[in-house]
């Protein structure tokens, strides 16, 4: 299984990026999906994630309304929009897939099984 992350980079605050996360060697269309966060010097943290059908997201309270996460089975990818950054939002991001088919987002990092390499978001302020 791998899930290759990519999209970061450096920018100012209020500034947007796009992240992707392309996945193969799963069933990608059945199984959630998440992304992760962590700063130096601090735990991984959750930041968003996806049902297995996309109906359903979930979000920690400081990205809401300003991250969207989205997927695209034919491809095989998501996505996580980020809108009006802020230098806080600096952090390593890692996708993730979920430990199991189906089901709704998840939010903690033991119900995912597989893990991107991760990707630099630096937010200047």
């Amino acid at each position: 299984v791998q899930l290759q992350a990519s999209g970061g980079g450096l920018v100012q605050t209020g500034d947007s990026l796009r992240l992707s996360c392309k996945v193969s060697g799963r069933t990608f269309s059945r199984i959630g999906m998440g992304w992760f966060r962590q700063a130096p010097g601090k735990e991984r943290e959750f930041v968003a994630a996806i049902s297995w059908r996309g109906d359903r997201t979930d979000y920690r309270n400081s990205v809401e309304g300003r991250f969207t996460i989205s997927r695209d089975n034919a491809k095989n990818t998501i996505y996580l929009q980020m809108n009006n950054l802020k230098p806080e939002d600096t952090a390593i991001y890692y996708c993730a897939a979920a430990r199991w088919a189906e089901g709704g987002p998840k939010s903690s990092g033991d119900d995912y099984a597989n893990w991107g390499q991760g990707t630099q978001v630096t937010v200047s302020s």
